[in-house]
């Protein structure tokens, strides 16, 4: 029993929508959704050991200042919440925009950094570090929106 043609389309297109919905829900899945509760403080003091160079310029600058301990929540290259970021250069880049806008990009990282001011107040930074030709740079500061 031969199909008409009308039924053909009709079944060609639900399939391809089909096919195109799996994959937008799909790219979704690979991206993180890990709220930024889930990552966690750490304190950074005289005895610590940094775990990479953006710690361990963390650390030393917090030295430098006699603003230790210093509380840090690191989201390394999490591309979901280098989405939520909102800095002055940068509102909700991704990685394209990152490499495009810096040339010799290799990596980035996200940091939260907490500390007490001088008058006692409480002070919490989001910090975007580029890895930009062999070295690590501040690339912005800003906040993560609400997901």
């Amino acid at each position: 029993m031969p199909i008409n043609k009308n039924v053909k389309w009709l079944i060609i297109f639900l399939a391809f929508d089909a096919i195109a919905i799996g994959g937008y829900f799909g790219f979704r899945a690979l991206r993180s959704n890990r709220p930024a509760v889930a990552f966690d403080w750490t304190v950074i003091d005289e005895t610590y050991v940094p775990k990479n160079a953006v710690e361990s310029f963390i650390k030393t600058d917090a030295e430098n200042r006699g603003a230790l301990p210093v509380h840090i929540r690191n989201y390394g290259s999490d591309p979901g919440i280098l989405g939520r970021f909102k800095g002055k250069k940068y509102a909700k880049p991704g990685r394209r925009t990152l490499e495009m806008l810096n040339q010799g990009l290799d990596d980035w990282m996200i940091v939260d950094i907490r500390y007490k001011s001088e008058n006692d107040r409480e002070v919490i930074r989001t910090m975007l570090y580029l890895f930009v030709k062999g070295a690590w740079i501040v690339g912005d500061t800003g906040e993560l929106t609400a997901s």
